[in-house]
């Protein structure tokens, strides 16, 4: 017993606070022993890494417990919205790894929030207020005053009726009429001090066309749609703590309507069938937990969006921005981006998370994965004099130290090869290991070289080498007994002139100069008065993009597909950009083989 008691305690201590809820809630039995989550994102624009970890939570707690996880967009909002927006959510969803059960829109209960508005007037929990929104931000009051009631609290039900159905006619002037749940002006929670729950727009949807002009809130529909999907877990951040009681009152006020509703209703049939499920269905449960706030890092939408629409970044996939396509086409993959979110955790507290820390996983993650290649980025001809003109030779490179089963591929070594240019110096350093006049280095699977004493290398008339001279020893190939032979050199990789392909390679570094570019960007714009666009751009790393286009990959490089997993040889791992084609290669690195950033700051 005791044994057990012990096990019981250290599996608890390994579980996140909310998966221990989950456990704790199954056991008792709540909502018959069931877990239904969902994932709600609004489409009005790509999901970024913070948006990861919820579906981290909400799909692998459902898929681990036996449950079921819906994708709900929360689409409320059509001046924002757009299909292009729903199927990259999509997309982004399924990269990562998870799959929902359902897809449900919060349009789909339209109707049913129609109803339930129209049955809070009748109830006398709702009215109709024709007030500015200025007027009533002043009536709300303050954390230590009380709200003060809009003179049209009181009005009557059939006048609220009558204005609530004209707010819907498509006749009302935006912003003239709201509907707002009579609560309690006096309340120490603001939210509670009649909030908002229905406005006018006038804008036709995505979905259901123009037959609705009165769109509900975001409090008003959040809970309830939970509550018609039977969800038993609702999981947000931080922010919406203050929102939950407000969430909790508004299913308790829905449990009553659909109580008191039957199949005669106009939402009939799904009423009805809750109707029959409350037996079972305690509703849903919301539970807060941190949001996913990294270094160096901007994820607020509005802040992506003005960075594409300003054009200081190339799209909402540029490989700076901290959207899972950004991600994606910078190379990193999904099982990396899971990893990172598993071991940072779920905690009740807001902190900011280290980039390197994202960094180390990936690369940790990429080292089993990466194919080895070689490619030169800034490339100087070394000349074997002592090696046959005209002759070549295939040599063997493996493609995975970390994976026997990546097999092998051929690499063509001849009389002229590329090296990095800084790989050479004419005036060496006592400890500088690579190749100089006299001295040897080994040649990555080929052999070893040493660099002519007497005439070492040619120049232009800028000084610029522009040629190496070497000799190489035959019997030292990689596989042959002379490899074993010991140099004071370093390894270096290299690329046949023959055969090798040009390429472009785009280098990426932090996109902003601060650490913490959000905190950065309020006490600029506080300081100066200015708008969000003037305040990145001071805070903007110009150097976050190096483009290289004189790059030389071997030719195995160049076969590969979009998004291939790389690593170049001493360099760091890469990938191959989407755009990149047979006539143009475009690589992009995702991360160095080291941390670089530690040594800079």
């Amino acid at each position: 017993m005791v044994e057990r008691d012990l096990n019981e305690i250290e599996e608890k201590k390994s579980l996140s606070f909310v998966e221990q809820i989950v456990k704790d809630d199954l056991a008792k039995g709540r909502n018959g022993g069931k877990i239904q989550t969902r994932f709600p994102p609004e489409p009005n624009g790509y999901l970024h890494i913070g948006h990861a970890k919820a579906i981290a939570i909400d799909f692998g707690l459902a898929k681990k417990y036996g449950g079921v996880c819906n994708l709900r967009f929360d689409d409320t909002n059509p001046v924002k919205e757009d299909t292009e927006y729903i199927e990259s959510i999509e997309h982004d969803i399924k990269w990562l790894g998870f799959q929902w059960a359902n897809v449900y829109y919060a349009s789909d209960y339209f109707q049913q929030l129609w109803d339930f508005a129209v049955w809070l007037i009748k109830q006398g929990r709702a009215y109709v207020d024709e007030q500015s929104a200025e007027a009533i931000a002043q009536q709300k009051g303050t954390t230590t005053s009380p709200g003060q009631n809009s003179p049209f609290r009181d009005r009557p039900i059939d006048e609220n009726l009558r204005l609530f159905e004209y707010m819907n006619s498509g006749k009302c002037e935006p912003g003239t009429l709201v509907l707002r749940a009579k609560i309690d002006m006096a309340h120490p929670n603001m939210l509670f001090r009649d909030p908002l729950i229905y406005r006018v727009l006038n804008i036709p949807h995505v979905k259901t066309g123009s037959k609705w002009n009165a769109y509900p809130m975001y409090d008003f529909t959040h809970g309830q749609s939970d509550y018609l999907e039977g969800v038993t877990h609702s999981w947000c951040t931080l922010e919406f703590v203050e929102h939950r009681p407000l969430y909790d009152l508004f299913v308790s006020w829905m449990r009553e309507w659909i109580a008191d509703c039957g199949p005669a209703s106009e939402s009939g049939s799904k009423l009805s069938m809750l109707n029959e499920q409350l037996s079972t269905y305690d509703g849903p449960r919301q539970t807060e937990f941190n949001k996913l706030n990294l270094s160096y890092t901007l994820m607020s939408k509005r802040n992506l969006l003005a960075l594409v629409n300003e054009h200081l970044v190339s799209g909402w996939d540029d490989p700076r921005m901290p959207t899972i396509c950004g991600f994606r086409r910078r190379g990193y993959s999904p099982e990396s981006i899971v990893k990172f979110i598993d071991k940072i955790g779920y905690t009740k507290i807001d902190g900011l998370n280290d980039m390197a820390l994202l960094e180390s996983v990936v690369r940790d993650d990429l080292n089993s994965r990466a194919i080895r290649v070689a490619a030169v980025l800034d490339p100087v001809k070394v000349v074997i004099t002592n090696y046959p003109e005209g002759q070549t030779e295939q040599l063997s490179a493996v493609n995975n130290p970390e994976n026997e089963a990546d097999g092998t591929h051929d690499v063509e070594f001849g009389r002229e090869i590329w090296i990095e240019r800084d790989d050479f110096m004419e005036v060496a350093e006592k400890k500088f290991m690579r190749l100089a006049p006299g001295k040897e280095v080994r040649l990555k699977n080929a052999y070893i070289i040493k660099c002519d004493e007497q005439h070492p290398c040619d120049k232009d008339e800028q000084g610029r080498v522009t040629t190496i001279y070497c000799t190489y020893d035959p019997d030292t190939r990689s596989g042959l007994p002379g490899a074993d032979r010991k140099i004071k050199g370093k390894t270096l990789h290299w690329v046949s002139c023959h055969n090798a392909a040009k390429a472009e390679v785009r280098l990426y570094d932090r996109l902003w100069k601060v650490e913490n570019p959000r905190d950065e960007m309020a006490a600029i714009r506080d300081e100066q008065q200015c708008d969000a666009v003037t305040a990145m751009k001071q805070i903007i790393n110009p150097d976050s993009l190096t483009v290289l286009s004189n790059c030389y990959v071997e030719p195995y490089a160049a076969q590969m597909k979009p998004l291939t997993y790389l690593q170049f040889q001493r360099i760091g791992y890469f990938n191959v950009d989407p755009a990149s084609t047979a006539d143009h290669l475009v690589f992009n690195k995702t991360v160095g083989l080291k941390d670089a950033w530690a040594k800079k700051k």
